[in-house]
């Protein structure tokens, strides 16, 4: 194999790209916008395998539905509902096949960390940091299911009562997870794509790919706008859009937007590590001199508007649970998280021969993606199936 091309600058498609270059290939990204301009630039930065799970699990079915009608609510849908996506999402909202995704994802949770050493280890410049998040409850709140899933995972945790900085006084109950990792996803992706540029891979931003598919040449990505991308393999890799070429590639798997928002406030003292008040759905990341805000699982089209309203609901959300200067809101943001209705990633060939695709993390991607990257491309140059990454090929069949 001598070139591949990789189509989406995020985290997965970057991922992607510095791990096939360890394998010797030549690699060209092409974005229709830029660097992280998607999902990856404005999320919380959390690197938390305790945590990671399917979506579709019963608890936030019925949170959903119920909240779907509520003013100001986490959960929402924007503009027509996707109701075969919804329908797809609901009938995984079970027990046994929120089990069977955890025992699909863990393998990649197990190992996701180590793939962030080597990257960083390899040349990439980024700062990744170890610290314990704090899962903050008010009165009333159960801690069950959380600690059900931690059970799952195998993440240590401990419990503590009373308050604790940053929390209010209504956070009467704090769990404490080990062992989990954090950066700042800006720079950690500015980092990866100088990285990649440094080992001779050429990003081309700007340059928004219309079909993948065979020319006079072979192989080759056609873009709106220049000239076509020839190469031995392809990898899609663009998140929230992943259908708009992926469905003519033969993937089935649905990929709807779920919106979340962002921006950066000022605590009244500083943050010793990653927060979490699953009570709003809103984390809270060490920022420089600030902290980061983020929350929201808003359905919508993935190119939607920015919606002040989201934003201002969310922040009213967490005004009394911890103390801030809320008079100094800055860098709002809003980004398209990939999700499919049984909540694994999509990660494989497709049935054109050279294709592939690795997509649908959801609110994983930052966590997941190195590992995606590294697994796929050794998958790719091999020509060997890769069994952590069998559970998520783009041919399962959605029951």
């Amino acid at each position: 194999m001598t070139r591949v091309v990789v189509v989406g600058a995020g985290v997965v498609g970057l991922s992607c790209a510095w791990f096939l270059q360890e394998h010797g290939a030549e690699v060209t990204v092409l974005d229709r916008s830029g660097v992280a301009a998607g999902a990856s630039w404005g999320n919380a930065g959390y690197l938390v395998p305790g945590m990671v799970a399917p979506l579709a699990e019963p608890a936030l079915l019925r949170e959903g539905l119920r909240s779907l009608l509520a003013p100001g609510s986490p959960v929402s849908v924007r503009g027509r509902p996707p109701a075969a996506f919804l329908a797809g999402f609901a009938r995984h909202a079970t027990a046994s096949r929120w089990r069977r995704g955890m025992a699909a994802l863990a393998p990649l949770a197990a190992e996701c960390h180590d793939a962030f050493d080597e990257l960083v280890k390899g040349g990439v410049a980024a700062e990744v940091h170890e610290r314990t998040v704090r899962i903050g409850f008010t009165a009333g709140q159960d801690t069950a299911g959380l600690e059900h899933e931690l059970a799952v995972t195998g993440a240590p945790y401990r419990i503590s009562a009373g308050r604790e900085v940053p929390f209010s006084d209504r956070i009467t109950r704090v769990l404490h997870l080990e062992g989990q990792r954090f950066l700042a996803p800006g720079a950690f992706l500015d980092a990866l794509a100088g990285s990649v540029r440094e080992r001779g891979g050429e990003i081309v931003e700007g340059a928004h790919a219309r079909s993948i598919g065979f020319g006079p040449g072979g192989l080759q990505v056609d873009t709106w706008a220049g000239r076509p991308h020839r190469a031995a393999a392809v990898v899609l890799a663009t998140g929230a859009w992943l259908p708009e070429l992926a469905r003519r590639l033969g993937v089935r798997i649905p990929v709807q937007a779920g919106r979340g928002y962002s921006c950066s406030i000022r605590l009244a003292e500083p943050l010793p590590g990653p927060a979490y008040l699953p009570g709003a759905r809103v984390t809270l990341t060490p920022y420089g001199d600030r902290v980061r805000v983020t929350g929201v699982m808003e359905v919508a089209d993935q190119d939607a508007p920015f919606d002040g309203r989201r934003l201002d609901s969310l922040l009213r959300s967490l005004r009394p649970l911890i103390d801030a200067g809320w008079d100094d809101v800055r860098e709002p943001w809003v980004g398209s998280r990939p999700l499919t209705p049984d909540g694994l990633p999509v990660i494989g060939a497709t049935k054109v021969p050279g294709v592939h695709v690795a997509g649908g993390h959801g609110m994983w991607g930052m966590t997941l993606g190195p590992i995606t990257g590294k697994l796929l491309a050794g998958q790719i140059v091999s020509g060997t199936a890769v069994t952590e990454l069998l559970p998520l090929q783009p041919a399962r069949r959605l029951s």
